[in-house]
């Protein structure tokens, strides 16, 4: 392929792209595939001779689309929302043509000038303090785009414990690197991101969860405790993950009593806000940033909520040096007449090489401007409101965990096993996609609003499927107590007596049927007898 035919083929992808975003409703969300699907439309090898476009393209639908996921469809409740948008395409496409790499200033000056002017843009908006700004000449703080959240969480806590090794270091001279790694302990909450867990592991570290409250929040009483008694057993407490929105249910920790216990012990805190982060835009939910002034490094995804394809995560710290000597290695061929002066970010990350992401940032931060994002944000959580008031609305189902922002986790009242059977039954129709969380003993259904596609009519559409086959998963019995507790209304002006003119008692069974209890029949756990019910 030519330039010149790159330039046609180039104005063919863009309109097979809008069209697929403007019809992506009538797509099945999930595919309908097996493992190894693929295998059977492809040769197994690579072809010898160069095929012509048109065979190419036509293989997009024949074998690429029928094992598509469609994250930007109205339909996708799953994860989080990876969301695209026309500005941040064309910013990927920019930067894919210009093809340049930004490991250090030198190598492309303009991808680092860029990503430092976009990054503080963000930082003010989301109203954190001004030492995350390159642009505060009395910090040495600032922020840089990881791949992803998990990436930046790592960078995080590799900076940490490098830090309290250097401190050790000092005051202990004669002890060995490795001594002091194995006795540091870092710390989250029962429900933090798994990429904490993997985190602690790849920096070889001890890693304590700390129990959360009923609200699912990690509080400062319950990380003192822990450090407290890692501390009498000689360990060393260096790195806590405070989760602002977290995967399961969007809990939030409590930052503030998190933040003033890691000044008091002098412990690395890192926040996690990957998909709660860009809710910042909106004053009106910046109450669960109170604290961040203790925080030493925040991460969000602005590949989630904000609009910009993946991959595009925000990582900010309050103090860039600590990065630097955790990853500065500066062999001469990579020196240059401005280093130590220009900002070089291949000592802020793991791996070297670094495309020029933030165009699509600045692309999209230009076209909707701050007011279009908190818009968008506040549309999400209309939507999430909505769909919340019609499962509050049937008594079938519960609601564990609160609502925030865009995300309702809800289950079946009963047995964990009938909740599963539903999320397993509207997953194989393909017509919407959830996925499943477990927090307290119980199993939820996340149901997520993902696209900016998202309207009431979806909304709607999406609970109709959902009674739809919560009446096909069939009846669930629950006891009378039981009952009595999700509805008090519930009790004797319906239950008067059971069988022989005997009340009924909290130990006998309902079979309960979509849309309430349908027929006026009983059965006694006890005796297995009919028992009548009186209106």
């Amino acid at each position: 392929m030519d330039i010149e035919e790159y330039r046609k083929r180039g104005k063919e992808m863009v309109d097979y792209i809008a069209d697929y975003l403007t019809n992506i409703r009538q797509r099945r969300v999930f595919p309908n595939v097996k493992p190894g699907y693929m295998r059977e439309l492809v040769p197994d090898h690579a072809p010898k001779h160069g095929e012509s476009w048109d065979d190419i393209f036509k293989d997009i639908e024949r074998v690429i689309m029928p094992g598509v996921t469609h994250w930007q469809s109205p339909y996708m409740h799953g994860y989080f929302p990876a969301l695209n948008s026309p500005p941040s395409l064309l910013g990927d496409m920019l930067s894919d043509g210009i093809g340049c790499l930004g490991f250090t200033w030198a190598a492309s000056p303009a991808i680092t000038e860029l990503e430092t002017i976009v990054l503080d843009w963000v930082a003010k908006a989301i109203g954190l303090p001004d030492h995350f700004l390159h642009s505060n000449q009395h910090s040495r703080g600032g922020g840089v785009i990881q791949t992803t959240t998990s990436e930046g969480t790592l960078v995080s806590l590799l900076a940490a414990r490098s830090d309290m090794i250097r401190s050790l270091r000092h005051e202990y001279p004669d002890t060995d690197d490795c001594d002091i790694n194995a006795r540091l302990v870092a710390y989250c909450s029962d429900q933090a991101h798994s990429s904490v867990e993997k985190a602690g592991l790849i920096g070889m570290v001890k890693m304590h969860y700390i129990d959360s409250d009923d609200d699912l929040s990690m509080r400062g009483w319950a990380l003192k405790e822990a450090m407290d008694r890692d501390r009498a057993k000689g360990l060393i407490p260096f790195f806590v993950c405070a989760t602002l929105g977290t995967t399961g249910a969007v809990a939030f920790d409590n930052l503030l009593e998190v933040g003033e216990i890691c000044e008091r012990y002098s412990v690395w805190l890192h926040v996690d806000a990957a998909y709660a982060g860009t809710a910042f835009l909106c004053p009106e939910f910046r109450h669960w940033l109170h604290g961040i002034e203790y925080a030493d490094s925040i991460v969000l995804n602005a590949s989630k909520w904000m609009m910009v394809n993946f991959d595009c995560s925000c990582l900010w710290v309050k103090n860039s040096s600590t990065v630097h000597h955790a990853f500065n290695v500066e062999p001469l061929y990579l020196q240059h007449e401005n280093s130590g002066y220009a900002v070089d970010f291949m000592h802020w990350q793991v791996g070297l090489s670094r495309r020029f992401r933030s165009l699509k940032l600045w692309f999209v931060l230009r076209s909707y401007g701050v007011d279009g994002l908190q818009d968008h944000i506040r549309r999400g959580v209309q939507m999430a409101e909505l769909f919340e008031s019609l499962v509050e609305a049937d008594k079938r189902f519960e609601i564990p965990a609160k609502r925030r922002l865009g995300v309702v986790v809800f289950r079946l009242k009963g047995p964990n096993a009938t909740t599963e059977k539903l999320l397993k039954r509207l997953n194989a129709g393909g017509k919407l996609h959830c996925v499943p969380a477990a927090f307290k003993g119980k199993y939820v259904i996340r149901y997520v609003v993902t696209s900016t596609h998202t309207n009431e009519k979806d909304i709607l559409r999406d609970w109709e499927i959902i009674c739809q086959t919560a009446d096909e998963v069939g009846p669930h019995r629950i006891t009378l107590a039981e009952l009595k507790k999700q509805d008090p209304e519930f009790g004797e002006q319906h239950c008067r007596k059971g069988y022989n003119h005997q009340p009924l008692t909290n130990h006998q069974s309902l079979a309960v049927y979509a849309g309430g209890i349908r027929k006026p029949v009983l059965r006694s756990l006890e005796h297995r007898r009919p028992v009548t019910l009186n209106a």
